[in-house]
C-alpha cells in the first residue's frame, strides 16, 4: 500500500473562512459549548428548515439520543437496514433494545425496502430506523406513511445526507427525528461531532436534558444568568458540542451547498465513463438531483473477487472503502441474526467505494475510472 495515495478517497483542505472562525472561538475565552454553539444550532435548523436542532458530539450519540427521546428500552424491536454502519444499530443495543434487519430495496438502490419492513413489524416495533444511504434521495416517504399507519416514530439517520434533499425538503426531516454526523470524512466537517433535528418540542426538551447529564441547566446557562443552582432529573449522558467545533461548523454551513454541487460534478462524470462497463452495476445512476453525492459506490461484476480488485487499484495508488459489509455480517452481531439477507449480502460483496470530494479534478476521476478498469479485467 502506498505511503502517499494518488486519488485520496477523501481530503479536507481549509482557508481562512475555517481559522478565522476558530481564532475567533479561541480568542472569546470560552470553549465548552456555549453561545457560537447556540448560533450553530439556530443556523442549522434555519438551513433544513426544521423548528429544532440540537448539537451533540458525534454521529452515534445523535442516534443514540434520538432512540432515548423516544423511549426506546428493553424489549423493543427498531426495524433497521443491515447495510449502514455500525452506529445505527449499536445505537439501538445501547437502549437494550433489539434490531430486526429489514432488506434494502434492489443492488442499485441499498435502502430499506418497506414491503419487507411491513414485513418485519410486530407488536414489539417501537421505531423503525431509515438510512439515507450515501446522500442519494429516495422514496422515504414510503417508509414515513407506514410508520405512520402503525403508530411508531421514524428515525432518520442523515449522516450521508447533509444538504440533500428530494421534492424541495431537506433530507433529515422527513423523520420524526433526524440524525447528522460531521466526522472527518463527512461533506461538512467539525472534525468529531453531529446534530439531532426535530419539529417535536417534546423530543428537542429531552435530546438538550440527557446531552448534558440531565442537569436542568447547563454551564452557559449558569453563567449567562448568574444563578449557580440545577437538579439532576434523568440519566443523562456528556454528549455536547465545544465551541471550537462549532465555531468550525458555522463556516463549513457556508460552503456546504457549493462543496455538494461540486461533488454531483464529479459523479456525473464517474457515470458517464463507467455506464458502458459490462456487469458493472451504478447505485443511484443518474439521480443526481437533490443529491449530497457523499460516496460514489459502484458493484462490480458478479464473480469478481472484490478484494483482489481492490488490492490491484490500492497498488495504483487509488484510495477505496467499503460502505458497508452488513452489519448481521459482523462477529458481534452474527450470532443475534440468523435470517439471511441476500440482496443485502450481495451488495456488500460486490461494493467498492471510489475517491469522491469537492477538491478532486476531473482528471482525477479519469485515473480512478482508468485503474477499476484495469483491475476488472
Amino acid at each position: 500500500m502506498p505511503n502517499e495515495w494518488r486519488v485520496p478517497l477523501s481530503d479536507l483542505r481549509f482557508g481562512a473562512r475555517e481559522f478565522d472562525s476558530i481564532r475567533a472561538a479561541l480568542e472569546s475565552g470560552w470553549l465548552s459549548q456555549g453561545p457560537l454553539t447556540e448560533r450553530f444550532e439556530t443556523a442549522f435548523a434555519h438551513y433544513l428548515g426544521v423548528r429544532y436542532a440540537i448539537a451533540v458530539a458525534n454521529g452515534t450519540a445523535a442516534l443514540h439520543l434520538a432512540y432515548r427521546a423516544i423511549g426506546i428500552g428493553p424489549g423493543d424491536e427498531v426495524i433497521c437496514p443491515s447495510m449502514t454502519f455500525v452506529a445505527t444499530i449499536n445505537a439501538i443495543r445501547y437502549c437494550g433494545a433489539e434490531p430486526v434487519f429489514a432488506e434494502i430495496q434492489d443492488p442499485t438502490h441499498p435502502v430499506l425496502d418497506p414491503y419487507d419492513v411491513a414485513r418485519k413489524l410486530t407488536p414489539r416495533t417501537r421505531c423503525i430506523a431509515a438510512v439515507d444511504y450515501g446522500g442519494y434521495p429516495w422514496q422515504i416517504e414510503a417508509i414515513c406513511d407506514l410508520a405512520r399507519e402503525v403508530g411508531v416514530p421514524v428515525v432518520e439517520d442523515a449522516a450521508h445526507a447533509v444538504g440533500a434533499y428530494r421534492k424541495g425538503r431537506k433530507f433529515g426531516t422527513f423523520g420524526d427525528i433526524g440524525c447528522f454526523s460531521f466526522f472527518s470524512n463527512k461533506n461538512m466537517t467539525t472534525a468529531e461531532g453531529g446534530m439531532v433535528v426535530t419539529d417535536d418540542e417534546g423530543y428537542a426538551a429531552r435530546i438538550r436534558l440527557l446531552r448534558s447529564h440531565g442537569m436542568t441547566t447547563g454551564t452557559w446557562e449558569r453563567h449567562r444568568s448568574g444563578q449557580g443552582e440545577y437538579d439532576v432529573v434523568d440519566l443523562g449522558y456528556n454528549y455536547r458540542l465545544d465551541e471550537i467545533r462549532s465555531a468550525l461548523g458555522l463556516a463549513q454551513l457556508t460552503l456546504l451547498d457549493e462543496y455538494n454541487e461540486r461533488r454531483r460534478k464529479l459523479a456525473a462524470r464517474y457515470w458517464e465513463i463507467l455506464a458502458s462497463w459490462t456487469g458493472l452495476d451504478l447505485p443511484f445512476h443518474g439521480e443526481l438531483e437533490g443529491s449530497a453525492c457523499h460516496i460514489l459506490p459502484v458493484l462490480i461484476p458478479r464473480g469478481k473477487d472484490r478484494r483482489d480488485v481492490v488490492a490491484r487499484m490500492h497498488a495504483k495508488g487509488i484510495q477505496t472503502s467499503h460502505h458497508y459489509p452488513p452489519v448481521h455480517k459482523l462477529e458481534a452481531y452474527r450470532r443475534l441474526w440468523q435470517q439471511p439477507l441476500p440482496t443485502t449480502e450481495e451488495f456488500g460483496s460486490r461494493e467498492i467505494t471510489l475517491p469522491l470530494h469537492p477538491h478532486m479534478t476531473s482528471a482525477d476521476v479519469d485515473l480512478v475510472c482508468e485503474s477499476l478498469v484495469e483491475a476488472l479485467a
